[in-house]
């Protein structure tokens, strides 16, 4: 016999289902505060386990209005590329957990097999496949609705984002033309640092092969708004789930503006406040990296990030029409190509970019925006460069 689930994502915590029989009831605490999902489940994500279902405490929320509800068909394959690196693998887990996702893809060049047998024994609904190497990659594309790509070379102490650039603009740059040839219809997610100069790297390649989508590109930057949702809570000493603060221009340094006048609910800042805060959510990932003193970058935060930028996209393609985030897309909004701002996700991607943001914000943030804008226009021509140049030396040789 089935029983109802309503399901709400909630900010603070990633989260699993219980499953009372005969009730309809929020129980599912996950990434991000949205509205209701209703569907029919057979199974609980935490099975009989009640000693693991009584440590989760679930956050009730209002259902939203008539329509937001997700269709109990919603079922999508994802896949995630790099899956058995450091941001990979807790990424896969996180998206295994989702009541979204059908079908988990894992690709990685080496080692996702085991990766794979371990989510796999996860009692949750989604079939875990691996896929090992170039020659499978084509096979792990093909029918996946939205596509995640954490593959490179990790930060360590000392690198900026454009120290990784040689390396991780190669590796961006062959899986979005597997992803070209494969599953051009998908949302395509790119974690894949320096992101101001590999989502344009994407965009060209897509551009190459004649199947690019503006509005299923999209440069996961939710990090910078997870952080400064983060910082300003405890800052101020706000309930982390009502902070909403919008991360616009880049993901990298002074590109990383958090507008701290615009966060929702209103709080006043002192100058100090606005400039430490602000320093400290573009700089957060150095921060991180110097924490693990070589051993790592900000994965586990990433992963989380990320997670929470798919579900949206799920919850979006599932007809959810409430669907709100930040992210580095194709943009008019500012005389650059590429900006990152609060869009509205849709079944087909990008249904607006919220121009909203970036009005009446204070002089210190004027002063900020304008100041980042050369170095993000450095960042973003660089990527297109890097990508015209492959093609000349491939049409020469």
């Amino acid at each position: 016999m089935t029983s109802t689930v309503a399901i709400n994502s909630i900010g603070a915590q990633a989260g699993v289902i219980s499953k009372p029989r005969n009730c309809d009831i929020t129980s599912y605490s996950g990434l991000k505060a949205t509205s209701s999902i209703s569907f029919e489940s057979r199974s609980s994500f935490l099975g009989q386990n009640a000693s693991l279902r009584s440590s989760i405490s679930p956050r009730i929320v209002p259902k939203a209005k008539s329509g937001s509800h997700i269709s109990p068909e919603a079922s999508y394959k994802v896949a995630v590329l790099g899956a058995a690196g450091g941001i990979g693998q807790p990424l896969g887990l996180l998206i295994k957990m989702s009541p979204l996702v059908s079908t988990l893809h894992l690709y990685d060049i080496a080692n996702v097999k085991g990766v794979a047998a371990d989510l796999s024994h996860c009692n949750t609904p989604s079939q875990v496949l691996d896929f090992t190497g170039p020659s499978e990659l084509a096979n792990c594309l093909k029918g996946v609705d939205v596509v995640v790509i954490p593959a490179g070379v990790p930060r360590k102490p000392g690198m900026t984002r454009d120290d990784l650039f040689n390396i991780n603009a190669s590796i961006v740059k062959t899986l979005i033309e597997a992803v070209a040839d494969n599953c051009p219809e998908a949302f395509i997610h790119i974690i894949s640092n320096p992101v101001n100069s590999t989502v344009p790297i994407a965009a060209e390649v897509l551009k190459q092969k004649g199947v690019y989508n503006p509005k299923k590109l999209f440069g996961v930057t939710t990090l910078d708004v997870v952080r400064a949702n983060t910082f300003i809570a405890q800052k101020k000493n706000l309930k982390l789930i009502d902070v909403d603060v919008p991360v616009v221009g880049g993901h990298a340094g002074i590109t990383i503006l958090p507008l701290l006048s615009k966060t929702r609910p209103s709080v006043i800042f002192t100058n100090e406040e606005t400039e430490e805060l602000t320093k400290r959510i573009q700089n957060a990932g150095t921060e991180v990296v110097e924490a693990k003193a070589g051993a790592g970058s900000a994965t586990l935060s990433m992963a989380y990030a990320a997670a929470r930028f798919v579900e949206s996209s799920l919850r979006a393609l599932a007809g959810d029409p409430d669907v709100y985030e930040c992210t580095f897309v194709q943009s008019e909004l500012t005389e650059l190509p590429f900006f990152a701002s609060r869009v509205k996700l849709g079944k087909n991607g990008v249904e607006s970019i919220i121009s909203a943001d970036l009005e009446g914000v204070t002089e210190y943030e004027a002063k900020a925006l304008e100041a980042l804008k050369p170095e993000l226009k450095a960042s973003i021509e660089k990527g297109i460069e890097f990508v015209h140049k492959q093609q000349a030396a491939a049409t020469s040789s």
